[in-house]
């Protein structure tokens, strides 16, 4: 089996390394420090087409798959997370849901600018009191005349408060079947509704210039025909949601481990102790190789699950690993990367120190790793 990449993946996994080196990387440090969205960064992987990867000519977008978004993200979030989790969630999880679910209305009003990343779309599942527990949705939507009236609260929303976001597709209980399950479906909320709270952004441990959000729903009104897809449809619409989800996210965790690799290569070779470079002891070369063979397996495991999926096999079981193995060893690597540092790894201005910061959240974002190992084990039976 070659695992290698063909020349127009190799093309563009050189082209976003080579912006997220020239770019991204000499003013994401302050602007991470001052906890700001990286706009100018953002139009800028707008114009190279990023955020249409996965989309067709048809809307703007690249014709490509989502192979490519994932090389993209790891590419990006080998230098910071937090410009890459914006793609994801910009194309993942604001974009997508419409070009899958939307009706050819409400693609032409939003999609283009979404797969343009002139504008930025969420997706509101979370809740306060329901994390893993995804069915236990609170927030409601009935019909009144020609509207959804919305009441509830989600957390936790990514790209949901900035000065270019557009949308926010929010699941809601609509009814209840006749087997007494809740009817959840999604409804697409554009911002400045009326009854659309927008609380101030999280003081988060990391993923600084990421928006992070609380919303809030107060007799929101949005017209009828803002029901995205079927009623009653919203679960599953988020389960397909989360499982391209997850392999996105393994990809973005192999990029952080990359990234903790290629600091503590170049950190050992310039670093001297004792009279020579640190990286000619065996204590950090041993390191620093049990990093680069533990990324290397993740980066397998998320491009298997990838393949499956745009092959149309089934791929939930290969994205459950890829994303529980990544997200571990990007928690490993980033600690790892921090102990070679030593007290330069606990200073901000290195780029270990804000992997560190980054990488818990992978354990815990797009199903935590104890939900995977549940999936994991209901997929062999279990």
């Amino acid at each position: 089996m070659d695992h290698g990449l063909s020349d127009e993946y190799e093309a563009l996994r050189a082209s976003v390394e080579d912006f997220a080196h020239k770019v991204v990387a000499p003013q994401i440090g302050e602007l991470y420090e001052r906890q700001e969205f990286p706009y100018e960064i953002v139009a800028q992987m707008g114009e190279m087409g990023l955020f249409g990867l996965p989309f067709p000519e048809e809307w703007g977008g690249q014709g490509g798959d989502y192979f490519a978004l994932c090389l993209a993200l790891e590419e990006l979030a080998r230098v910071d997370s937090s410009v890459s989790i914006t793609l994801e969630a910009g194309v993942g999880l604001g974009a997508m849901p419409l070009y899958r679910f939307g009706s050819r209305a409400q693609q032409e009003r939003w999609l283009p600018d979404l797969v343009a990343g002139r504008r930025l779309g969420g997706f509101g599942l979370t809740e306060p009191g329901g994390g893993s527990d995804a069915g236990a949705t609170r927030t409601t939507a009935h019909l009144d005349g020609g509207d959804w009236v919305i009441n509830g609260t989600k957390a936790f929303i990514t790209n949901s408060g900035t000065d270019i976001t557009s949308i926010v597709t929010v699941t809601a209980v609509t009814g209840t079947k006749a087997d007494g399950r809740k009817d959840i479906s999604s409804i697409v909320v554009p911002a400045g509704t009326t009854g659309f709270g927008v609380a101030p952004k999280y003081s988060k441990v990391g993923w600084n210039c990421s928006d992070t959000r609380e919303l809030s729903f107060d007799d929101c009104h949005v017209p009828a025909e803002n029901l995205l897809g079927e009623q009653g449809r919203g679960y599953a619409q988020f389960l397909r949601t989360l499982d391209e989800g997850r392999i996105a996210i393994s990809a973005l965790a192999v990029g952080l481990a990359q990234g903790c690799v290629d600091e503590s290569v170049k950190y050992a070779r310039e670093r001297e102790a004792f009279g020579q470079p640190i990286g000619r002891y065996q204590a950090i070369q041993f390191k620093i190789a049990d990093m680069e063979m533990r990324t290397h397996v993740a980066r397998l495991a998320y491009h298997d699950a990838a393949r499956k999926m745009l092959a149309g096999k089934p791929f939930k079981r290969e994205a459950a690993i890829a994303k529980l193995y990544s997200s571990t060893i990007a928690v490993d690597n980033a600690r790892d990367a921090t102990q070679i540092h030593g007290g330069y790894g606990f200073m901000n201005e290195y780029p270990v120190a804000r992997m560190w910061r980054d990488s818990k959240i992978l354990e815990i974002g797009e199903g935590t790793s104890e939900v995977q190992r549940m999936l994991i084990a209901r997929e062999l039976g279990l």
